[in-house]
């Protein structure tokens, strides 16, 4: 039996709450997209977790490769950052329900020791490149279903880029191929630039968004109230840290529970659309976070 057709035996199949939707359904309104045929969703089907090896200070190379966080998680959709968008990696997510692909785009440099650092390389012709090249591929798999900005605000302004120009890179890839869904980070500290997501809205199909200091957890149900505000209508699907880049260490394990319960709370109610988990390239070195989502998700999910 090929792993997605188990996946399916253990959980109800369909779109998470309409993710999985084209984006012909994302621009009739936000719940045009959001009937299941198959029934409700269970908590796995609305999961999806980071897949490629970044380097991080402190964190070594991960055991996991392509595809295998998002099994030890007990998922079946993946978001996929760090590495080329080709035939020779997305064929390792051909069993799997969902993918969306970066195109914001990070990629591997050497220093000058020879030392590999990934990067990201965000200017609008490259975006734009990366997104077109991933809405061609999306013709050949099928289950890729949307395109990726990670960090956009801050490579936006990087890279001396705005809004208009963001939004002519999106209708490229819309030209290329009209089902991909845009997905793009919001962190909670970013709600500020109200003038900068109001521009952004219209080119925005799906709300990733992240408390970046642990502390601030327990926060998350007002950040979420502040971000339907911020992005009516649109999807909102939550990050979940293992690792808390402001302290260079792992999120406290009741912090990690605390959250995943809260999310539970909110897709319950539709107020989220789901959660991703960042990322498998920390499993090793936060295994009791890990271990602590993947109960909780077992659990909760039946």
């Amino acid at each position: 039996m090929k792993r997605r057709e188990f996946v399916k035996t253990i959980s109800v199949a369909g779109a998470a709450l309409g993710l999985a939707g084209r984006a012909e359904g994302a621009d009739q309104g936000p719940n045009a997209a959001g009937a299941v045929e198959c029934g409700k969703p269970s908590f796995r089907d609305v999961g999806w977790v980071w897949e490629g090896q970044g380097v991080d200070p402190g964190v070594p190379p991960s055991i996991y490769g392509l595809g295998q966080g998002a099994r030890y998680f007990g998922l079946s959709r993946a978001n996929f950052l760090f590495h080329p968008n080709d035939v020779h990696a997305l064929r390792l997510f051909e069993d799997y329900d969902e993918v969306t692909c970066d195109i914001t785009k990070w990629g591997w440099e050497w220093n000058e020791d020879g030392r590999p650092a990934c990067k990201p390389k965000s200017d609008p012709v490259t975006v734009r490149t990366e997104g077109e090249n991933v809405a061609r591929l999306a013709k050949q798999f099928e289950n890729i279903t949307g395109v990726y900005c990670d960090d956009l605000l801050g490579l936006m302004k990087s890279f001396e880029y705005g809004p208009k120009a963001f939004g002519e890179i999106r209708s490229a890839i819309r030209n290329q191929n009209p089902n991909l869904r845009l997905w793009t980070v919001v962190y909670t500290h970013e709600f500020e630039e109200v003038d900068f997501w109001t521009e952004m809205r219209p080119h925005i199909d799906v709300v990733t968004l992240w408390i970046w200091k642990s502390e601030n957890i327990d926060h998350m149900s007002h950040y979420v109230e502040q971000c339907q505000r911020l992005f009516p209508g649109k999807p909102i699907v939550m990050g979940v840290y293992l690792r808390d880049y402001t302290q260079a260490a792992p999120v406290p394990v009741d912090q990690v529970r605390r959250q995943m319960e809260g999310i539970a709370g909110l897709v319950e109610k539709k107020t989220l659309s789901g959660y991703s988990i960042l990322a498998a390239v920390l499993i090793d070195g936060h295994r009791p976070q890990a271990d602590a989502v993947r109960d909780f998700i077992a659990a909760q999910s039946g």
